[in-house]
């Protein structure tokens, strides 16, 4: 028997949101249990049905980033997952930073949106692959001109597993294409994220 998640999804187009919600009700683990259109109602629906899962547009009226940064605060075991047309990468290190789980942009197909909210409810974290990439190159240009301020460079075994992540592969996948073990690469990632000052 699956496990049952419940979600809520905030965005101020009606028309998207009532796309999504019948897209999410075609899995059966999936329960839409409310729906709203501003950063007030995103922070009152989470105090009163505490879902698993939060679904919300950084557009949205009274600013999506704040409601997230709060709702992240308050209500630590709901998964914020931002749904945007945004691809800026200030506002997506801005969600990481506030605790959001998932940033996913709005071109996203329906069966790709499921899979992405069932493995965030299982713990992951996901960043649409384009723009995790656009990320990860910023971070590795700003070590490489910090280099000499006691940022070691990465090894070349590093930088291959951080272009491997560019691609949006897992740790699992990453471990069966390099032939090692997933802890070893859990090792490598933690070894990058220190190396490049972050902490996702």
């Amino acid at each position: 028997m699956p496990e049952h998640i419940s979600l809520i999804i905030i965005d101020d187009h009606p028309m998207f949101r009532e796309g999504v919600v019948a897209t999410l009700r075609s899995e059966p683990s999936i329960e839409v249990i409310a729906q709203g259109a501003t950063a007030e109602e995103a922070i009152a629906l989470c105090g009163a049905f505490n879902p698993d899962v939060l679904l919300l547009d950084i557009g949205i009226v009274g600013d999506g980033l704040s409601a997230a940064r709060h709702i992240a605060g308050a209500h630590p075991s709901v998964r914020v997952v931002m749904l945007t047309a945004s691809d800026n990468e200030e506002h997506v290190s801005s969600a990481l930073d506030a605790g959001v789980k998932g940033y996913i942009l709005k071109g996203i197909d329906g069966s790709e949106l499921i899979h992405t909210v069932l493995a965030i409810r299982r713990g992951e974290t996901y960043v649409t692959p384009g723009l995790a990439a656009r990320i990860l190159s910023v971070m590795r240009q700003r070590a490489v001109a910090a280099s000499h301020d006691d940022i070691a460079s990465l090894t070349p075994r590093e930088d291959e597993i951080l272009a491997l992540v560019a691609e949006g592969r897992t740790n699992k996948e990453i471990a069966r294409n390099l032939g090692i073990s997933e802890k070893t690469v859990k090792h490598y990632m933690t070894n990058i994220m220190e190396k490049l000052q972050v902490r996702n």
